[in-house]
C-alpha cells in the first residue's frame, strides 16, 4: 500500500492522457493534496485541476499540481508518454504520491466520446503511434452517429416525461401537433413542430417531413416511422406507450400530465426520452477528421454502399454522406403527395382495365418528373427502383370527408365508392393483394412506372450526357414464373420507350428477396434476374413469424432472456434469416456468375449485419442517408477484419 494522505507532501488523483471529451492532446485531470483515492471520487472534497493551463482557464485558485509538484509532476507527464506509445491508445491512470515520491496504481485504455475517439484515432495516425487500419478499427461505426445530429447539452436541466425506443438518432424540441397537416401548415408558418401519433402511415408523410421530430405510442425500431425518420434524418421515438393521444380534445396524456397541442416538448432520439419544455442542443460539426477518416475507409472496404432514398433532397444528402447510388426508391412514398392521390384512389377504385389507365395517365407525367429528379441527383450512378410494393388499402379513403372530396373528383357516388373500397379490404394485407401480386393482376401498374423509368432516364442522359443506370426490382416475388412475367413487360416497355426517344439506356431487371420461398428457390429465380437485393424487414417478418410494428410489446424480454441476443429488427438474426441470405447467395450465383447481390432492409446501417455482408459476398449494402457514413466505416472494418484472419 502506498499513502496520498501522508500530509501536505502526499496527494492523489485520475488522469488522461488525452481531454477524453474533446480528444485534444492535452492532459486531462484532477488531484487532491492530502488524499486516498476514493476522495477524489466521492465528491466530498472539491478536487483541484492538474495542469496550469486548465487552472487558468476554468479561473480556479487552487494551484494545479503542475504548479504545486513540479518534480513529481514532470516524472507523471512522462511516465504519461511511456504509456502512451506503450498502448497506442489514450490512457485512463490513477496515481498516488506518497512524500513526494510518484507511484503508479493502475492505467488502462479510456473511455471517450465519439467526437474524441475519432480526434484521437486520426491525430494518432499522425503522430506515427498507430497506421490507418488501427485508426478504422477503433472507431464504433455507431458513434458517428452522435456526430451526424444535433444532440442535446448534456449540461441542459431534462424533465423527462416518458421513454420510448430509441428510433432515430438526433434531438429535436417543438410544439406538439397531433397530425399530418396541422404539422405542415404550422412549420410553412415558420414554428418548429413534433409530429405525435399512435402511430404513422405512409399518409403522413408531408407531416413527418415538416416536423423537427417524431413521437409515436406503438411501434418498433422497424415501425414506418423509425425507417422513415432515419431517412430523413429526423430523431423519433418509437413505442412510448405512457403516451395517451385523446383527438377529440386534442390533447394527449403522458403518465399522470396532461399536455395540449400546441405544448413544447423534446425528443432525444439517442436513447428514447420525452421531456416538457425546451432542452438546449448541440449542433454537429463534421470538422476534418470525420473526412479524412472516411478517406481511409474507403480505400479499404470491399463492399459499396447506397443509400434508400425517394425525394432528391435525400439523394443529394446520401451523396454528400459518400452514397454510390441508390439501393432501394420507394415509389409509394411519392404516390401520397396531395397532388395525385386522387388519380391513385382513382386506379385503385377502378372497376375495370380501361378505368385504371384512365388514372394511370394522370400518373404518368408525375411519376416520369419523380424519377427524372433523382436520376438528375444520381446520374452516372445505379438505382435500384422498387415498383409498387405495399397493399392497396393504404391509399384508401379512411374519413367521409375523404370519400366525398375523392366523390365529387372523379365524378363516382359515394357508395360506390365505399361499396369498391369494401371489396378490397383484406384480412391480413401484408401478406396480401401487394409487391409483383398487383403487377400480375394489374399489369398496367407497372407498364406505367417502367415507362416512366425509362423516359426520365432518356431525358437525364440527354439533358446531361450522364446517363444513370436504373435498375427495376420486381417485389414479394415467390416463384420465378412472377418475375419472368413481369420482366417481360418492363423489357417490352424499355424497348418501345427506346425506340420512341431514339437512345438506349443500359438497365438491370431483378427481384427483392423478401420470402422465404424465393430465398429457397433463388436458383430458378437467377434465371430471370439480374440482381438480387434482399429486403430484410421483410424477410425478417415472414421467416420469424413476427410483425415489425407490433414486435416492440414483447421483443425486450426476449432479448433480456437469451432468446433473441438482439432485436432481429435492428441487427440481422444471422443464424436464422442470415442462413436464407447465404443460401440464397450461393444458389443465385450458381445459376448466375455475374449475380449483383446487395442488401436494402434497415439492417444495412448496422455494423454487425454488414459484417455478415461482407462475409457472404454481396457486392453492396444499402442505408438511409445518414447512415452512410455508419455503413462505410463499418464495410471497411469487416473487409480488415476478414483479411486479417
Amino acid at each position: 500500500m502506498v499513502f496520498g494522505n501522508m500530509g501536505d507532501t502526499s496527494a492523489t488523483g485520475v488522469a488522461f492522457t488525452r481531454d477524453p471529451a474533446t480528444g485534444e492532446k492535452a492532459y486531462y485531470g484532477e488531484w487532491l493534496v492530502n488524499a486516498q483515492g476514493e476522495d477524489v471520487v466521492a465528491g466530498i472534497r472539491t478536487p483541484q485541476y492538474l495542469t496550469k493551463a486548465a487552472r487558468e482557464r476554468a479561473g480556479a485558485k487552487p494551484l494545479s499540481m503542475e504548479e504545486a509538484m513540479p518534480a513529481a509532476y514532470a516524472e507523471l507527464a512522462a511516465v504519461f508518454e511511456l504509456l502512451e506509445k506503450h498502448y497506442r491508445d489514450m490512457q485512463d491512470i490513477e496515481f498516488t504520491v506518497e512524500r513526494g515520491k510518484l507511484w503508479m496504481l493502475q492505467t488502462r485504455s479510456g473511455k471517450r466520446t465519439a467526437k474524441a475517439a475519432l480526434k484521437m484515432a486520426v491525430g494518432m495516425v499522425g503522430e506515427g503511434l498507430i497506421d490507418e487500419r488501427a485508426a478504422i478499427l477503433r472507431v464504433d461505426p455507431m458513434a458517428l452517429d452522435q456526430l451526424l445530429h444535433p444532440t442535446l447539452d448534456p449540461s441542459a436541466a431534462r424533465d423527462v416525461l416518458a421513454r420510448g425506443l430509441p428510433a432515430s438518432p438526433g434531438a429535436a424540441s417543438g410544439a406538439i401537433v397531433l397530425d399530418a397537416d396541422t404539422a405542415e401548415k404550422r412549420a410553412a408558418m415558420g414554428e418548429a413542430v413534433i409530429l405525435v401519433r399512435v402511430e404513422t402511415s405512409p399518409e403522413d408523410i408531408h407531416g413527418m417531413h415538416a416536423a423537427k421530430g417524431i413521437l409515436t405510442a406503438r411501434g418498433g425500431m422497424t415501425s414506418h416511422a423509425a425507417v422513415v425518420a432515419r431517412g430523413m434524418g429526423r430523431p423519433c421515438v418509437s413505442g412510448a406507450s405512457a403516451v395517451s393521444i385523446d383527438m377529440a380534445s386534442r390533447t394527449l396524456k403522458i403518465g399522470a400530465r396532461e399536455l395540449k397541442e400546441g405544448d413544447i416538448i423534446t425528443l432525444d432520439g439517442a436513447n428514447g426520452e420525452v421531456m416538457a419544455g425546451k432542452v438546449a442542443t448541440i449542433e454537429p460539426e463534421l470538422v476534418g477528421d470525420f473526412g479524412t477518416l472516411m478517406v481511409w475507409a474507403d480505400a479499404h472496404r470491399r463492399m459499396k454502399v447506397r443509400t434508400n432514398a425517394e425525394t432528391p433532397e435525400d439523394c443529394r444528402m446520401a451523396r454528400q454522406f459518400g452514397a454510390e447510388g441508390i439501393g432501394l426508391c420507394r415509389t409509394e412514398h411519392m404516390f401520397f403527395d396531395a397532388s395525385r392521390i386522387s388519380a391513385v384512389r382513382q386506379m385503385i377504385l377502378a372497376e375495370d382495365e380501361a378505368g385504371r389507365r384512365a388514372a394511370l395517365a394522370k400518373l404518368l407525367p408525375e411519376q416520369r418528373a419523380d424519377f427524372q429528379a433523382i436520376f438528375a441527383v444520381m446520374a452516372g450512378l445505379p438505382v435500384t427502383i422498387r415498383l409498387l410494393d405495399p397493399p392497396l388499402h393504404e391509399f384508401l379513403p379512411h374519413s367521409e370527408a375523404d370519400f366525398s372530396e375523392l366523390s365529387e373528383a372523379i365524378g363516382i357516388g359515394v357508395d360506390t365508392l365505399k361499396r369498391r373500397a369494401s371489396e378490397l379490404h383484406e384480412f391480413n394485407p401484408m401478406l396480401g393483394h401487394r409487391g409483383c401480386r398487383l403487377g400480375i393482376t394489374f399489369p398496367e401498374i407497372c407498364e406505367m412506372q417502367a415507362r416512366a423509368i425509362f423516359e426520365a432516364a432518356c431525358a437525364v442522359a440527354a439533358e446531361s450526357g450522364e446517363a444513370p443506370v436504373p435498375e427495376v426490382m420486381i417485389p414479394l416475388v415467390a416463384t420465378r414464373k412472377e418475375l419472368a412475367i413481369l420482366k417481360a413487360l418492363v423489357d417490352r416497355t424499355a424497348e418501345a420507350v427506346f425506340a420512341e426517344q431514339g437512345r438506349r439506356i443500359e438497365y438491370l431487371v431483378g427481384t427483392m428477396i423478401e420470402l422465404p420461398r424465393a430465398a429457397l428457390m433463388a436458383g430458378e429465380i437467377a434465371e430471370d434476374a439480374t440482381f438480387f437485393s434482399f429486403g430484410t424487414n421483410d424477410l425478417t417478418q415472414t421467416t420469424l413469424g413476427v410483425s415489425r410494428d407490433d414486435a416492440a410489446r414483447f421483443l425486450t424480454p426476449y432479448v433480456e432472456q437469451g432468446i433473441y441476443p438482439r432485436d432481429p429488427f435492428v441487427s440481422l438474426d444471422i443464424e436464422g434469416v442470415g442462413q436464407l441470405v447465404e443460401l440464397a447467395a450461393e444458389r443465385g450465383r450458381k445459376t448466375r456468375a455475374d449475380l449483383k447481390l446487395g442488401i436494402c432492409g434497415e439492417h444495412g446501417g448496422d455494423p454487425a449485419s454488414i459484417a455478415f455482408c461482407e462475409k457472404v459476398g454481396l457486392d453492396y449494402v444499402s442505408a438511409s442517408p445518414y447512415r452512410v457514413p455508419i455503413a462505410r466505416l463499418a464495410a471497411a472494418q469487416a473487409a480488415l477484419s476478414a483479411s486479417s484472419r
